[in-house]
C-alpha cells in the first residue's frame, strides 16, 4: 500500500515561489507515475502537473505552464512541484497523487492513491 505525505505549503505574496514535496512509501516509487492536483474554494479538483514513472515525461495544465515545474527523485521516493511567479488564483489545497501506470493523465478517477493535501495561499 502506497502512502503519500505532502509538505511545503504556506502563504506567499504574488510573484513569489514555493516548492512542494511529496514523500511516498510502501511500494517501489519508480514503478508509478506521480502528479499534483489542486482544489480551490468552490471549484472542482483540477490537474496541475504530472510526471511519468520511467521516461520522466511531464505534463502541465495550461494555467501553470512556464511557471511550475514537476520533478522526481527516485532515490528519495519524492516528487516535487516548484511553483514560481505565483498568482492569487493559484491559491488552493494541493494534493499529491500516484498512478500505478506509466502514463500521466489529467482525469482524477485514473489516479490510485492521494495525499492529505497542503494549503497554498497567494496574496495580492
Amino acid at each position: 500500500q502506497v502512502q503519500l505525505v505532502e509538505s511545503g505549503g504556506g502563504a506567499v505574496q504574488a510573484g513569489g515561489s514555493l516548492r512542494l514535496s511529496c514523500a511516498a512509501s510502501g511500494r517501489t516509487f519508480s514503478s508509478y507515475a506521480m502528479g499534483w492536483f489542486r482544489s480551490a474554494p468552490g471549484k472542482e479538483r483540477e490537474f496541475v502537473a504530472g510526471i511519468g514513472r520511467s521516461d520522466r515525461s511531464t505534463a502541465y495544465a495550461d494555467s501553470v505552464k512556464g511557471r511550475f515545474t514537476i520533478s522526481r527523485d527516485n532515490a528519495k521516493n519524492t516528487v516535487y512541484l516548484q511553483m514560481n511567479s505565483l498568482k492569487p488564483e493559484d491559491t488552493a489545497v494541493y494534493y499529491c497523487a500516484a498512478r500505478f501506470r506509466q502514463v500521466v493523465v489529467a482525469t482524477m478517477a485514473s489516479w490510485d492513491v492521494w495525499g492529505q493535501g497542503t494549503q497554498v495561499t497567494v496574496s495580492s
